[in-house]
C-alpha cells in the first residue's frame, strides 16, 4: 500500500484487530485530543507515552496506528486502553526530530466505536525539542488577532480557488475567530486554523507551525493497483530504487512503474531512464503511475520528454492577481519538449493511471497525451493542482494556499474534475489482487498487430 503524500512510500502499520467487525451504525468516533497533538513543536523528547482521547467509548478489540519510515515514532510496548476513551501508546522519541503518524488510515481502520463504526482518520505530526523539558512558545491575543486578519487577507487576495469552493468565509471566520484568539501557543492556533481551512476541502492548503506541517484536509484514496499482484504478474519484476520498479514481458514489452515525482533525491529516478534505454528495442512500453501522487513537475517533464516527438502545449494556468479585471493573470502555456540527452521512445506506450494521481502527476498525464502513440488506461485522476505559496501570519504560523488555476490545453479546469483516461477501467480490489485488468488491457492493446 502507499502513503497519501507527495512522496509515496511503503507504509508499515502497527495494527491489532478482531477477526470480524460489527456493522457500523452511528456517527464515527473522533479524536478530541492527542498528546503530543498535530502541529506541536518543541515536544519533550523525554516523553514516554502518547495519549489519544476520543469523543465516545471505543472498542478494545483493535487499533490502527498508521505510518512508516524514520518519521514513525518507535513504539516500545503494547498500546493499552487507559479508559474506554483514552489509548496510551508507549514510545521512545529522539531530540530534534520530526514525527508523523495517523490514527486510522485508508488501508487500516481498526480504531472503532463500541458499535463497530471506524473512527475518522486523525493525522498527527509533531517535532521534538533539542533537549528534554522543551515547551511550545506562547502567543498573545494581540498576535493572534493580527494573524486572523492576515489569514483572511491571504484567502481573499491570494487563494486561487476561493470562489470555486463556495465556502461562506464570513461564517467560517465568525465560528473560529474566538478559538483562534484564545490559542495560547502557535501549535494550538495552527490546529484551529487548519480546522477553519478544512471547510475548503482542498488538499493543497497546508498550515505550518515552524517546521511542522498540519494538513487541513486529507483525501481517502487507495491506488488502483496491488504490488504483490504486480510482483507476481510482471516477469523480471525488480525494484531499482525507492520509487522505480521495472520488468519485461516475454515478447519484449517493457514495464516501468514510477511511484512519485518527489523522490528523496533526483538520482532515485535515474533507474527509470536506464530502464528506458535497456528497453529501446521493445515493441511497446507500459508506464505505470497509479500510486503516484505528484511532486516536481520538472522531473515529470524530463521523463515524459522521452516519449514526445515535438514541442506541444500540455497545460495552461492563470495566477491569482487582484489587480486584473477578473482577478487572474492572462493564461500561461506550459510546453513539453523532447528531452535532449535522454533515451527516446516513440513506439506505442500505455500509461496506467488512477484516482490516486493528482497535482504534478496529473500534469504528467497531460504530457503523455501529447505522445502520438500513447493510450491512457484506468480511472479518472483525483483532480487537484494548486501550486501553493506560503503566507506568514506573524505569530509563528504559516499557511500555504493554492496560487493558480491549472487547466488542460483547451482551458478545462482540472480542479475537482481530473484527467479522464482514453480507456476507462474501474477494477475492484479483488480483481487487482488477482490479475490486474488494467495491466491486461495495456498488454492487449500493445500486442495488437
Amino acid at each position: 500500500m502507499f502513503a497519501d503524500r507527495p512522496t509515496v512510500r511503503v507504509v508499515f502499520l502497527f495494527i491489532a484487530a478482531t477477526a470480524a467487525a460489527p456493522v457500523a451504525l452511528a456517527d464515527p468516533p473522533r479524536v478530541v485530543k492527542a498528546v503530543p497533538d498535530n502541529g506541536d513543536a518543541d515536544v519533550d523528547p523525554g516523553l514516554r507515552e502518547m495519549r489519544i482521547e476520543f469523543d465516545q467509548d471505543m472498542s478494545a478489540g483493535g487499533h490502527s496506528i498508521c505510518g512508516g519510515g524514520p518519521e514513525y515514532p518507535e513504539i516500545v510496548g503494547r498500546p493499552r486502553w487507559e479508559s474506554p476513551r483514552v489509548m496510551v501508546i508507549p514510545v521512545k522519541l529522539k531530540p530534534s526530530h520530526g514525527y508523523s503518524l495517523s490514527i486510522n488510515c485508508p488501508a487500516a481502520q481498526n480504531f472503532r466505536g463500541v458499535d463497530g463504526t471506524p473512527a475518522e482518520m486523525y493525522p498527527i505530526s509533531f517535532r521534538t525539542a533539542s533537549r528534554r523539558g522543551g515547551t511550545s512558545p506562547k502567543v498573545t491575543r494581540d498576535e493572534n488577532q493580527a494573524a486572523i486578519a492576515a489569514l483572511r487577507r491571504a484567502i481573499d487576495e491570494h487563494y486561487s480557488y476561493r470562489d470555486l469552493r463556495r465556502v461562506d468565509w464570513n461564517k467560517a471566520f465568525a465560528e473560529y475567530a474566538p478559538k483562534l484568539e484564545k490559542a495560547e501557543t502557535a501549535a494550538e492556533f495552527g490546529r484551529q486554523a487548519a480546522k477553519l481551512l478544512a471547510k475548503a476541502r482542498d488538499i493543497h492548503i497546508l498550515v505550518r507551525v515552524g517546521e511542522t506541517p498540519i494538513a487541513s484536509h486529507r483525501r481517502s484514496v487507495r491506488p488502483n493497483c496491488e504490488l504483490p499482484c504486480l510482483e507476481r504478474t510482471v516477469p523480471g519484476w525488480r525494484q531499482r530504487s525507492k520509487c522505480v520498479f521495472t520488468g519485461r514481458f516475454d515478447d519484449g514489452i517493457g514495464y516501468i512503474m514510477i511511484t512519485t515525482w518527489a523522490p528523496e533525491s533526483p538520482a532515485d529516478l535515474e533507474p527509470a531512464f536506464e530502464a528506458l534505454a535497456e528497453f529501446a528495442d521493445a515493441p511497446g512500453m507500459i508506464v505505470d503511475v497509479r500510486p503516484n501522487a505528484g511532486g516536481d513537475e520538472l522531473l515529470a517533464q524530463s521523463f515524459a520528454g522521452c516519449f514526445v516527438e515535438k514541442a506541444a502545449v500540455y497545460s495552461r494556468n492563470v495566477y491569482r492577481d487582484t489587480s486584473a479585471p477578473d482577478g487572474f493573470t492572462k493564461p500561461f502555456d506550459r510546453v513539453i519538449e523532447p528531452k535532449k540527452g535522454r533515451p527516446a521512445f516513440h513506439k506505442p506506450v500505455a500509461v496506467l493511471m488512477g484516482k490516486a494521481n493528482m497535482s504534478s502527476c496529473e500534469s504528467f498525464l497531460l504530457m503523455m497525451k501529447q505522445a502520438p502513440k500513447s493510450v491512457l488506461i484506468g480511472e479518472t485522476s483525483y483532480g487537484s493542482s494548486g501550486n501553493p505559496k506560503p503566507h506568514d501570519l506573524g505569530n509563528g504560523v504559516t499557511v500555504l494556499l493554492p496560487s493558480w488555476k491549472d487547466m488542460a490545453p483547451d482551458g478545462t479546469l482540472i480542479e475537482g474534475v481530473g484527467i479522464r483516461p482514453d480507456v476507462n477501467i474501474e477494477a475492484t480490489l479483488v480483481e487487482l489482487r488477482r490479475d490486474d485488468p488494467l495491466l491486461a488491457e495495456a498488454l492487449k492493446r500493445l500486442r495488437k498487430p
